[in-house]
């Protein structure tokens, strides 16, 4: 017999046989207890849960998670940083869809180094002190939380430096507090934030993060809606290593050039300009003004970019409000591409309605949808009574008016619109992400060509700089300025105002598209020149970069007479090169206070070199030719003729500040070799090991320079170069290809 699990009344469970040991009718077993009523009875029977403070630091956490909760959202806190600073130009670095690396670089007013303290802790911030102060807030930080957050959930270091500042700050922050005192830096205009290991605490998020789809092109979206707004500004943004950018804006007038130069052209030739407005006082008050797209536009889905008192946010209201009037009035282009920017005032937005600023409240939101929606729906309608025909201008270059001369006219068709012949035809592709083809896009009436085009492609750049003219203070100096603007060759500085940069062919050449010609440009010849150029404009008014630790010139000077030793193990001159280093050590001493007023190279009375000037904005010379420098200023400046003088100084920085190839051979090429570890056992038959440290700091290198080439160089040339005449016949620009001579051998095959 086994029992079952208790005895019912008078009788037990039997097996096999099932009998029943009972004096009476076995009657029904009462129901056993529920759990639910163990439940209830045990939380009855015990005191409530006591109430407790919970620790500041896991506050300080789950307030982190509400504020960044993806990369994206670092990012855009970041960027709207640099955007309260006043930043003309802002870069973005990425690595692993930031998980790893996220680094934000601008040019703004940057910090005071007493503010550093308290940078990073929650709710310290320079733009309200009231809470009054949220109804009339411009800016787009306000609550002090990002940063703060960002220091609880991942590695943050800052480097920065305000105007006026010899050198800059470096200092790195864990959770809301510095991990050590400010160390002075060598520093460009600006502050870099670099935010490391995101989530590094957070197990769940991170991995979540890591099997989702890359948030890098979130990012890339985040950076591109940007652009369009702040026309002003240039941004960038890029993979960490990569040698071009997915995103490269440049500042400009026209808001639809901005569209062109990064959604496309196909996205801007299909666009319609929608304002509307609204002064009421009893209804609503706004202004409204934007870009929206004509029946001709096409996509699968909605892009909305919409910015509300100069904030990014979203509006699904306002937006299925526009698709609704779009699937009336135009069906066939349901999915419209919308731009939009609405000013309001200021009490009549509450921003403080999402942890991540995302949304924003409006006073008496649904009048003003009303009146967008109708305004909208009134050009739609409009648009589509009539067709519309849009008329492309052709850019009438010097160079391309030449060639055209030499071909058959251009045919006119009856509809307006010109005909290119095929062999006059340049690619024009838009959807190069790299956006090195933004200078074919860009509709240039040809009387302005030379006024308008550079300058307004680069109006950030000019703020920062007087005009040419004005630098020359001294009479020498002005006369070197005008020598090398009356040689300059009118055909290169055509090129070099409308090429193309298309990448680079070897170490040192770049290949640059200009109209239906490709050229081999030698790009060190072309820095070292320019930079040339840029120490005569600015004579006498640099910034400065401070050394962090002063560089003796007696050992710099040496070192480079031992380098230029045919025979290094030779030690019977040691002692006359050490000669020939004091001498020029002294000789320098006694030009410390010239070099420092006009050329910001600062000497201290011990023969230490402790500044450099900044003579191009974002780069920075490579510190390791910086002995062959000082050997220059005492060896080959001339200090007896003061026009001499300047121009063989000017010389000597230019060839200092020029972009030589890395001296870490390159590893994408026959270099790899110099990488790899020969074996500690000769008979071993491995391969050899790479040295991954090494390589990976050579990789760097020399894609930092590829980058700066293309978004540093060329922009800056464009906007600065005067190419001398000798470099058309000295193999600094050489033809490689035309397309007119390449179709006639295609017609003879």
């Amino acid at each position: 017999m086994y029992h079952l699990g208790a005895k019912y009344g008078a009788f037990t469970v039997k097996s096999p046989a099932m009998e029943y040991e009972t004096s009476e009718p076995p009657s029904p077993p009462p129901p056993p207890p529920s759990m639910e009523t163990d439940a209830v009875e045990a939380l009855a029977s015990r005191d409530p849960p006591r109430i407790h403070r919970l620790d500041e630091s896991v506050v300080n956490r789950i307030a982190a998670g509400e504020v960044i909760q993806r990369p994206v959202s670092a990012v855009k806190e970041l960027v709207e940083n640099s955007l309260d600073a006043g930043s003309t130009s802002i870069n973005v670095v990425v690595k692993d869809g930031g998980l790893k690396l996220i680094q934000v670089s601008d040019d703004g007013h940057g910090i005071r180094c007493e503010d550093l303290p308290i940078l990073c802790e929650r709710h310290t911030t320079s733009k309200l002190s009231a809470f009054e102060d949220l109804q009339s807030i411009k800016s787009m930080g306000f609550r002090g939380e990002a940063l703060a957050s960002m220091t609880y959930v991942a590695h943050v270091t800052v480097t920065t430096i305000t105007n006026g500042q010899l050198h800059g700050y470096k200092v790195s922050y864990r959770d809301g507090v510095m991990e050590h005192e400010p160390q002075a830096i060598a520093a460009v205009k600006g502050t870099r934030i670099t935010i490391e290991n995101l989530f590094y605490n957070m197990i769940a998020r991170r991995k979540t993060l890591q099997n989702s789809v890359d948030d890098y092109p979130k990012i890339v979206d985040l950076l591109c809606r940007f652009a369009i707004h702040h026309k002003n500004v240039s941004f960038s943004c890029r993979k960490h290593g990569a040698a071009s950018a997915d995103v490269h804006s440049v500042a400009t007038s026209s808001r639809l050039d901005a569209i062109r130069s990064v959604y496309g052209v196909s996205v801007a030739q299909n666009l319609i300009k929608i304002e509307a407005s609204d002064a009421n006082p009893y209804s609503s008050v706004f202004e409204m003004d934007g870009y929206i797209s004509d029946s001709k536009y096409s996509a699968k889905k909605t892009t909305m970019v919409l910015f509300i008192n100069e904030r990014l946010v979203e509006c699904t209201a306002l937006k299925r409000a526009i698709e609704i009037i779009y699937a009336a009035t135009l069906p066939k282009a349901s999915k419209p591409f919308i731009y939009m920017s609405i000013i309001l005032p200021p009490e009549h937005v509450d921003v403080n309605v999402h942890p991540t600023k995302r949304e924003v409240s409006l006073l008496n939101q649904e009048v003003v949808i009303e009146k967008i929606q109708s305004t909208i729906e009134l050009k739609l309608r409009n648009l589509s009574e009539a067709s519309t025909y849009h008329e492309q201008e052709l850019d009438c270059s010097p160079v391309s008016l030449v060639a055209a001369d030499k071909v058959s006219p251009i045919n006119t068709s009856t509809s307006g619109l010109q005909k290119v012949p095929i062999h006059k035809m340049v690619r024009i592709d838009s959807q190069d992400p790299s956006g090195r083809l933004h200078a074919y896009l860009q509709v240039k009436p040809s009387k302005h060509h030379e006024g308008n085009s550079s300058l307004n492609s680069f109006r950030s750049s000019i703020r920062q700089r007087r005009n040419p003219k004005e630098t020359a203070d001294l009479t020498s100096v002005q006369e070197l300025i005008d020598e090398y603007e009356r040689g300059c060759h009118s055909g290169l500085l055509d090129i070099v105002k409308n090429c193309t940069y298309v990448g680079m062919a070897d170490d040192v050449f770049a290949l640059l598209q200009h109209n239906t010609h490709l050229y081999l440009a030698n790009v060190v010849n072309l820095s070292k020149e320019l930079m040339y150029q840029l120490v005569l404009q600015r004579f006498g008014y640099f910034n400065a970069i401070q050394l962090s630790d002063p560089a003796p010139l007696q050992e710099l000077i040496t070192l480079a007479l031992r380098e230029e030793d045919l025979d290094p193990a030779d030690s019977e001159n040691d002692e006359l090169k050490e000669k020939i280093a004091e001498m020029n050590v002294e000789l320098l001493k006694k030009r410390v206070e010239m070099l420092d007023e006009y050329f910001s190279i600062h000497v201290d009375p011990h023969g230490n070199l402790c500044r450099l000037p900044v003579i191009l904005d974002q780069h920075t010379p490579d510190m390791d030719r910086v002995p062959e420098f000082a050997l220059c200023l005492g060896n080959d400046v001339n200090w007896n003729n003061e026009r001499i003088c300047f121009q063989t100084i000017a010389a000597a920085l230019g060839n200092f500040y020029a972009m030589h190839p890395p001296l870490l051979p390159n590893p994408s090429g026959d270099g790899l070799e110099f990488y790899k570890r020969g074996s500690a056992n000769k008979e071993k038959t491995r391969e050899d090991e790479i040295d991954e440290e090494l390589l990976s700091e050579a990789e760097n290198a020399w894609a930092q320079r590829e980058w700066s080439i293309q978004h540093v160089l060329f922009p800056s040339m464009r906007l600065f170069f005067k190419p001398p005449t000798s470099m058309a016949t000295n193999g600094t620009f050489v033809q490689v290809a035309s397309l007119e001579k390449l179709y006639k051998v295609f017609e003879r095959c």
